[in-house]
């Protein structure tokens, strides 16, 4: 785990929680964020569940100070890092290389989505500005302007594991001293498109999802935003940052099986965790929690299932999956997860997966479905698997 990246500050927005803590109460209260969208115009309202922010575009313009009429991802991913960027807010880091890598899938859809609406209709009407940042990478440009960051800016797209994979690339640079303190992590809000297709998928589940259950029937679809701010132990230490956790290990791997499932045997995911383990040095009996993946549809779960025995064996710590509380939030999962990590290892507990009743068949471990208080907790792994097979974990470590 030698220069492993300090993680020392935090931001996340989400179904269940408009900051870090409310994030944190909710969890704790076992709260989910599942219900009918208000805001996401769709066909669906009455029968597809999601994971809505309920607050309006208008509200997340001022929270974060951005105009009106900008992408809603671009909403979601300023708070969040704005939050994130406050642990430095009184601190001079004019002579510090400072980077912003985010992860998002949708970019601004959901503007797009406004102009074809008017502009099928009437050929001469809808707005051009809506459609102006229509790609992931404007998200990212437009938020990293807002916080005047120069010195890196890049956009990381791998569906659902692209903002852990942007935690990656962040670690890399600081090992290599390309920058001095990276905010890394991702965005995605809810839009027509997103939830159309993985309704044509048929993995949308039209009640509350059960991920682990072996009666679960696919996921609920959220948005949320989450950023962590990596830097090395040496600016850490000249700064007197408070350090979460480091992000002691990573790996990301790709069985290339289907573009949209996993192998039967988790291969991808398999891999991905062995050689996240390998990288910290540490040993399977080390974790003592994995946040998963967890989507909740018939093929993430036994595929993460059946991988995490393969690594595991009998062995097996606590498992839960977190997104039977806010949703699958796809490209901002892994980070939001992340944090959650992070405050896992702060607080030393483990998080309970809702809604859990009926064991699968597939697996000889269920996941652990009550808030539990712990002691001596070390190591985290958090895991992130994408479509295409693109899958990553990360592991997180305490200070002894």
């Amino acid at each position: 785990m030698e220069n492993a990246c300090c993680i020392v500050g935090l931001g996340a927005i989400s179904s269940i929680g408009l900051d870090v803590e409310e994030n944190y109460e909710s969890l704790q209260s076992l709260q989910s964020g599942i219900s009918y969208p208000e805001f996401l115009q769709t066909l669906h309202k009455t029968d597809l569940p999601v994971c809505e922010i309920k607050k309006s575009d208008a509200e997340l313009a001022a929270l974060c100070k951005m105009p009106l009429g900008l992408p809603r991802t671009v909403y979601l991913s300023a708070i969040a890092v704005q939050q994130t960027l406050a642990v430095i807010a009184n601190h001079d880091m004019s002579k510090l290389r400072i980077g912003f890598i985010s992860g998002n899938t949708i970019g601004g859809m959901d503007r797009s989505e406004y102009f074809f609406t008017d502009y099928l209709q009437n050929q001469s009407q809808g707005q051009l500005q809506d459609i102006r940042y229509h790609e992931c990478g404007s998200i990212t440009e437009l938020v990293a302007k807002h916080f005047g960051i120069k010195h890196f800016v890049t956009t990381i797209n791998t569906a659902c594991s692209s903002s852990a994979n942007a935690m990656i690339h962040a670690s890399r640079l600081l090992k290599n001293n390309k920058l001095d303190i990276v905010i890394a992590g991702g965005a995605d809000a809810l839009c027509r498109f997103t939830l159309n297709g993985f309704n044509t998928l048929m993995i949308l589940d039209s009640e509350p999802s059960k991920p682990f259950d072996e009666n679960r029937k696919g996921l609920n679809l959220g948005e949320g935003a989450a950023y962590l701010m990596l830097t090395s132990e040496a600016i850490r230490s000249e700064y007197n940052l408070h350090k979460y956790a480091t992000l002691s290990g990573y790996a990301n791997a790709n069985d290339a099986f289907h573009q949209t499932a996993s192998s039967a045997e988790g291969n991808g995911n398999y891999q991905a965790m062995k050689e996240a383990l390998a990288m910290t040095g540490l040993t399977t009996s080390d974790i003592h929690y994995i946040n998963a993946h967890g989507t909740g549809t018939g093929n993430n779960d036994a595929s993460e299932g059946i991988a995490i025995q393969r690594l595991f064996g009998e062995n097996i710590p606590p498992v839960s999956s977190t997104k039977a509380n806010t949703g699958h939030t796809l490209g901002a999962c892994g980070a939001l997860e992340a944090v959650y990590a992070c405050l896992g290892l702060r607080d030393q507990v483990i998080f309970p997966n809702l809604r859990f009743e009926t064991q699968m068949k597939d697996l000889h471990f269920s996941p652990d479905t009550k808030w539990q208080a712990t002691k001596n907790m070390q190591h985290i792994m958090s895991n992130s698997f994408g479509f295409g097979g693109n899958c990553t974990s990360l592991i997180f470590s305490k200070d002894s």
